[in-house]
């Protein structure tokens, strides 16, 4: 049996998993702080009838995880995670093999493999949520990379009233609009909004579709998913910002909702 996660800036979720299927889930608020998130793997793991039966554990965190990939050292949004000793502490607990990747990057191979990439060999997958992330999945493997993917962190313009470069998170993701436009995301019903931010996002996704060249794009995340972000509107946006290729590759949500992280760390595990 297998211990899956999927630690986002607001929920985690946690389940048990056999070679072919997620049998069991559970979903809580993150904790910002690193020793009441493990406390939520221990709870978890005292349900269990036999402790020995966890052959391996993988699961996302949102952020840039160390060379070893043991823990965080870059996390805007759980900043007490930082630096703390993850991969060891899980370890211990399951006594067994610990995998940890960068959590939109397991959301892009669980769609590959299971979801709306399920076919294509290079899938770009976009995680719209608290933060904005994403990662590039070739033929059902997480792409080859120095550091990691951080599109969400790409400079799509400049804000002249701060006077500092402006980021795609910032016009998108969940934490950004709260700030922009001083309300939750959920609380704005204005279609010139919800019209302005789709604009931003497919200016983050033309230039990650000129990097990439991905057969598909697949969009998910929270935001993406729940709020009235409209998938023709970000189509329409981007089709006018595309100047040199012939054609755009399909741009849909993910099939597998909240669940992409889950299925990803099934699949990196069955790889292995």
């Amino acid at each position: 049996m297998y211990f899956l996660f999927d630690i986002g800036g607001t929920k985690m979720r946690l389940a048990i998993a056999n070679s072919s299927r997620i049998v069991k889930t559970r979903i809580s608020a993150t904790p910002l702080n690193f020793s009441k998130g493990i406390a939520i793997f221990e709870d978890m793991l005292g349900e269990l009838k036999k402790r020995d039966e966890i052959t391996a554990v993988c699961g996302g965190v949102p952020g840039i995880l160390s060379e070893r990939k043991n823990k965080l050292v870059q996390s805007p949004h759980l900043k007490q995670w930082v630096g703390r000793p993850l991969g060891l502490r899980l370890a211990e607990l399951f006594d067994a093999p610990v995998y940890l990747e960068n959590d939109s990057a397991l959301a892009g191979l669980g769609e590959a493999v299971y979801g709306a990439g399920k076919g294509k060999d290079i899938v770009a997958y976009y995680a719209i949520g608290t933060g904005v992330g994403g990662a590039r999945i070739v033929l059902k493997k997480i792409d080859f990379s120095a550091q990691g993917f951080e599109p969400g962190h790409q400079i799509i313009g400049f804000d002249k009233a701060h006077k500092h470069p402006a980021y795609l998170e910032d016009y998108v993701s969940g934490s950004g609009i709260a700030i922009r436009y001083q309300c939750a995301p959920s609380h704005i019903t204005s279609r010139e909004v919800w019209n302005d931010i789709a604009r931003h996002l497919a200016y983050g996704l033309n230039n990650s579709i000129l990097h990439w060249s991905p057969d598909i794009v697949v969009l998910g995340g929270g935001l993406m998913l729940e709020s009235r972000l409209s998938l023709p509107a970000i189509q329409k946006h981007l089709q006018s910002a595309m100047r040199i290729f012939p054609k755009l590759p399909p741009i849909v949500k993910s099939s597998l909702g909240d669940l992409s992280g889950l299925y990803g760390a099934l699949a990196f595990l069955k790889a292995i």
